[in-house]
């Protein structure tokens, strides 16, 4: 594997799109994105494309299936259906004609996509959890409880902020400890999350082990594809 190459030509791809590129190797690749931009996703399948092109990806990490999921077990010429079934993918919630080029990608290089999220089983568990208040200093607690109002409108009940928080923590340190197992020297794993969960100060950078090399990207936001506020607005209120 010719890791300078791998590097070389990633960071070709992100000074195309006018980010500031990578200058040197990393053990751990943080893409966010804004959900609904799609070219985002074609960033990302860009991204993930490059280094599995020079054999420098170690596996694809994702926000958009459960932790425990993998293709692990399929070939390179796996149908898309077989990978969907493999990541128990929820095309409801992400829709696989935006995600599936990039997780082709590694399959077809023979690289694991691996489930990075927290499992849905977890979440009520997480939200009582008080231990995962003490991840982050007291500032960067309140500034992820300020990140959750304005991601929800201000339109959650107060009573909900702190256990929304949990959830986040709990989110970001299961995609962190995913990218911890499947690094392997000499070679990138990748995780594509939104923009919020590779926040430096706040996200999965916090709970990542200062050994590993680790590079977050964040593309620039895009125009809002719709009213997410008057759409959370309408699923809150009081039924008739």
């Amino acid at each position: 594997m010719h890791r300078a190459a791998a590097v070389i030509l990633l960071s070709l791809l992100l000074a195309a799109c006018a980010i500031q590129p990578a200058t040197e190797p990393v053990d751990v690749l943080l893409l966010g994105e804004q959900h609904d931009a799609p070219s985002h996703q074609e960033q990302h399948r860009q991204a993930v494309q490059a280094l599995a092109d020079q054999g420098a990806l170690a596996a694809l990490a994702l926000e958009m299936a459960e932790q425990g999921r993998s293709t692990a077990g399929l070939a390179r010429d796996a149908t898309p259906a077989a990978v969907q079934a493999a990541l128990q993918w929820n095309d409801k919630a992400w829709p696989w004609a935006a995600y599936g080029p990039a997780v082709l990608a590694a399959v077809r290089a023979g690289v694991p996509v691996l489930g990075a999220n927290l499992p849905r089983s977890s979440m009520r568990t997480a939200m009582g959890d008080a231990t995962l208040d003490r991840l982050l200093s007291p500032a960067a607690l309140q500034a992820q409880q300020t990140e959750i109002r304005s991601g929800h409108c201000g339109l959650l009940p107060e009573t909900q902020i702190l256990p929304m928080t949990r959830i986040q923590l709990a989110r970001d340190r299961t995609m962190a400890q995913v990218l911890a197992q499947a690094a392997v020297p000499g070679k990138t794993v990748v995780l594509l999350a939104g923009a919020g969960h590779v926040e430096p100060a706040l996200g999965v950078p916090q709970h990542l082990s200062a050994t590993l090399r680790v590079r977050a990207q964040r593309w620039p936001a895009q125009p809002p594809q719709k009213d997410y506020c008057e759409e959370l607005r309408r699923q809150m209120a009081p039924a008739k």
